[in-house]
Parts: C-alpha cells; structure tokens; sequence
C-alpha cells in the first residue's frame, strides 16, 4: 500500500519574494560597499579600453621624458589603479614597454603599491564598519573572516598573498573586499606586493621585447597554464582554512582543536583555538 506520509512537498509561494525582500535588506546593509564594487568591477575594463586606444601616444611620450616620465608613471599608475580607473595589468605592460625591464619592474611595483594603498584608504572611509557588523551577525560568516583574516599575522599574510597571486584576481574589488573586512594594513601591503609580483613582472618583462607597444601580441602557453594552476592552488587552500572554520562552528570539529593539532604536552588553555585562527 502506498505510504500516505510520503506526500510531495509543495515549495513556498512566498520564498521568492522573501528572498528578494532579504537580499535588498543586504544590499541596503552595506551601504557604499554595493556601489563601489559595481564601480570596480566595471571601471577598469572600460578604462583598458582607453588607455588601449592612447597607447601610440602616451607610450613613446613617456619613453621620451627619461626620470620626468618614469615619475609621472608611477604617480599616474598608483592613483589610476586606487580609483579603478585603468586595470595593473596594462599600465604594467605600459611601463615595461617604455623603460625596461630593470626600470619598469620597480616604476610598476611601486604604482601597484600606492594603487594598493590609494584603493585600501578609499574604501575603507567610504564602506566604514558596514560589511564587518553585517559578517558579525551571522556566525559561518564571522568563523570564515576570523580565520581567513582576523588571526596570526603570517596566516593573514598567506591569505592576501594567495588572493593576489592569480594574474586573473581583480586589484580593485580586492582591494574594496580586504578594506571593507578590516584586512590589517601591514599583511595586506606586504600580501600585495608579493602576490601582485610575479605577474606584474611577467608583463612588464614581456612587453619589454615588443617592437610596438600593443596588446595584439599572443600571450605565451605557459602564461595561461600559470593562471589556471594558480587560481587552483589559491582557491583550494582558502576554501579548506574557511571550511575547517565552518566546520568548527558547526560542531564537526571539536573546538579544542586548532590548526596546529591538539598538543601531546598537557590540556590545551581555553578558547586557544579560536585566538590560532
């Protein structure tokens, strides 16, 4: 005989309004941190776009000016990838283009680092302490951000170096995202210099053989394979330090055991583990 407990369930005709009801509470919540991601999220690309179509004129202009040129690339670069204006990557192989590699590196590293910088202080005043009461609220939410970014300086440190490392991150919505979860200043500079490094000198090093500064040219094999293996390695292990944190909430593993497995020495001192993360 059929089972009459067994019936179908019938979805919520309410769900989707709810839904989109608690989605605009979010988007509401947030504040200028909604509007500034759009912004950085489609700023530079249409930027790219612009400084594609200059290129021919500002690239041998800047190669003419010797230390005039290199000054103002550096400060051009810095303010314009802070305010999401042109992406690092172009302005990098605009830089290799016009001195060099053993100049344009350096003159690159140090746009990246007041870009850096620039974008951090930006979103910082302007997202103030919205995003972090929001994450504050929801305990999964606060277990990932204390482990990811609220620990030891080193392990913060990895965690911005491996965001950056992927040639494909995007630098202005990280920036936005470090700045509105109160990333500490000191690991989210260093994070960024190392993780922005070998892809900036990858381009810079590349366009420094163009014969004409343009981006027709193919980027090598090994580029695309770097990209995907990176963004695999960097994915992977903050998806398993911010699971291992869920799961910590969750009751799937003990609290009383940190990261760095439980100690054979004697019982470990209260709430250790949440100060490890």
């Amino acid at each position: 005989m059929w089972q009459t407990s067994d019936k179908p369930k019938h979805a919520d005709p309410a769900a989707p309004a709810r839904a989109a009801r608690d989605l605009r509470t979010v988007v509401r919540r947030l504040g200028a941190a909604g509007p500034l991601a759009i912004i950085a999220a489609a700023l530079p690309a249409i930027g790219f776009v612009t400084l594609l179509s200059t290129l021919r004129i500002v690239g041998p202009w800047l190669k003419a000016q010797n230390g005039l040129g290199l000054a103002l690339y550096v400060l051009v670069f810095a303010v314009c990838s802070g305010l999401a204006i042109f992406p690092t990557n172009a302005q990098s192989v605009l830089g290799g283009w016009a001195f060099g590699f053993a100049v344009g590196f350096p003159a690159a590293m140090g746009g990246v680092l007041g870009g850096g910088l620039i974008g951090y202080a930006v979103a910082r005043r302007a997202t103030g302490d919205h995003v972090v009461r929001l994450i504050a609220e929801q305990p999964k939410w606060k277990a990932v951000h204390d482990a990811l970014l609220g620990g030891r300086f080193w392990k913060t440190l990895l965690v911005i170096t491996l965001v950056r490392l992927p040639p494909n991150s995007p630098f202005a919505i990280t920036n936005l995202v470090l700045a509105a979860t109160r990333a500490p200043l000191a690991a989210y500079t260093l994070g960024t210099l190392l993780g922005l490094a070998p892809r900036t000198a990858a381009a810079v090093f590349l366009a420094a053989r163009f014969k004409e500064l343009t981006f027709a040219e193919a980027q090598p094999i090994w580029m695309w394979g770097a990209t995907a293996a990176l963004t695999v390695v960097a994915a992977a292990i903050i998806g398993y330090i911010a699971n291992r944190a869920v799961a910590r909430v969750t009751g799937v593993i003990p609290r009383e055991r940190s990261d760095q497995g439980i100690q054979q020495s004697g019982p470990m001192k209260p709430d250790s583990s949440l100060r490890s993360e």
